[in-house]
């Protein structure tokens, strides 16, 4: 649905903080499906930890965040389109299971709200059918 090229387009993260590959499903406004392959060349892999590559969690949580922001911007109109996102809260944040090196990590978020330019979601972060970790996010866009 969208390739690495067109989320460069909307994000304005760069290696080696960008962390979605493709968006594969998505009902605007409404839900959203990402894919973050992980690899060993990511350099968080360095320190954490050595001999036991695990993601860390708050990666994962910024690959949601980041699959968030891309559904908010492609539901907004041309002005907001002009502003960037901004994480405002993660609550609920829970890490079910370790996201290694090899792993295909399918992210999930559904919109719970959109009030007055605040956006909430709920996410999930899948490695194949197995829930690896889940958080509800808000955000917002500003100059």
């Amino acid at each position: 649905m969208l390739d690495i090229n067109e989320i460069m387009k909307i994000l304005p993260h760069r290696y080696p903080f960008l962390m979605v590959d493709r968006i594969v499903e998505m009902e605007p406004g409404k839900r959203i499906v990402g894919i973050k392959n992980v690899s060993m060349n990511e350099p968080h892999f360095l320190g954490h930890f050595p001999g036991h590559p695990v993601m860390p969690g708050v990666l994962i949580v910024e690959a949601m965040a980041q699959v968030a922001g891309i559904l908010a911007y492609l539901a907004s109109d041309d002005e907001i389109r002009k502003k960037v996102s901004y994480f405002l809260a993660i609550d609920n944040a829970r890490f079910r299971r370790p996201v290694v090196p090899g792993d295909i990590l399918r992210l999930e978020l559904v919109t719970t709200m959109n009030r007055r330019g605040i956006w909430g979601f709920s996410g999930k972060a899948y490695v194949e059918d197995k829930l690896a970790a889940e958080a509800d996010l808000k955000a917002t866009f500003a100059d």
